[in-house]
């Protein structure tokens, strides 16, 4: 029972981040009163200083509010101003035009991004040109909270629980993969380590192509694995490349930190 609900309160936990949007400086907002033509779809722009002007009542202070907290607000002093009974007012936010988040890490242009609307965690990674990883995590800091980690198939597996509405300055940090090192050296085009996903570890084969293929003094029935075994042993795996390359024997599966070396011809 208590890993079934520990599961329930991980599956909750997105839900805290979806709070209403609090209106700030710039923001473009339209004003409506139910039944009020000259009082329809009035638009107006918040000022730097959280201030909108408005027919009838003149200036008042927006930043901070949430559009049910204005609209309250509005009515009231309708009321107070004796310029309608009882107001049904409306306030929509048009544009929200100052207000950024941060997305860093593995994607394509981690940089600040506009809230324009209401936009989602997924609608900004995509304005940042997607991720450049899918075996990662997603970190969500949000001022006043604890961070919300979110795994990235969990994101985009379509389950709108996840794709967690943004507010202004939200930080978005998405984790990139683990890398390992391969080492090939010897008789190869470019003798060096390549860095690869730890995910997607290339072949032996695949490995030699990455650096420039074999030399012309290479030696393919001369191919040395050097790995390190779990006790700290030095393991040594002979292949004969050309047994792959006619595929009389398949490609041989490397581990982080394999080091490939290809002999040379005898003449």
């Amino acid at each position: 029972m208590l890993f079934v609900a520990g599961l329930r309160a991980q599956e909750e936990q997105p839900q805290r981040y979806v709070r209403e949007y609090r209106i700030g400086p710039w923001d473009v907002l339209e004003v409506s009163v139910y039944g009020e033509e000259d009082y329809s779809d009035v638009r107006v722009q918040v000022t730097e200083y959280g201030r909108i002007k408005l027919p009838l009542i003149d200036v008042v202070d927006v930043e901070g509010l949430t559009q049910g907290q204005l609209e309250q607000n509005l009515s009231k002093l309708f009321i107070e101003k004796a310029i309608f009974q009882n107001p049904s007012v409306t306030v929509l936010v048009v544009e929200r035009q100052s207000q950024r988040v941060s997305l860093l890490g593995a994607v394509a242009t981690p940089g600040r991004f506009e809230l324009l609307g209401r936009q989602k965690l997924l609608h900004v990674v995509a304005e940042a040109g997607g991720f450049t990883t899918f075996d990662g995590e997603i970190t969500l800091i949000r001022e006043q909270q604890d961070p919300l980690k979110i795994s990235i198939d969990d994101l985009v597996s379509g389950d709108d629980r996840y794709n967690i509405p943004l507010q202004p300055n939200d930080i978005v940090y998405v984790r990139p993969e683990e890398t390992v090192l391969i080492y090939v050296g010897g008789a190869v085009g470019s003798p060096g380590a390549i860095e690869v996903p730890k995910s997607n570890i290339p072949t032996l084969y695949r490995a030699i192509i990455q650096v420039g293929g074999f030399s012309e003094r290479a030696s393919k029935g001369n191919v040395k694995i050097k790995r390190i075994g779990e006790n700290g042993d030095e393991i040594i795996i002979d292949v004969d490349a050309k047994d792959i390359e006619k595929g009389d024997k398949p490609d041989v599966a490397l581990q982080p930190g394999d080091v490939i070396i290809v002999g040379e011809k005898v003449f």
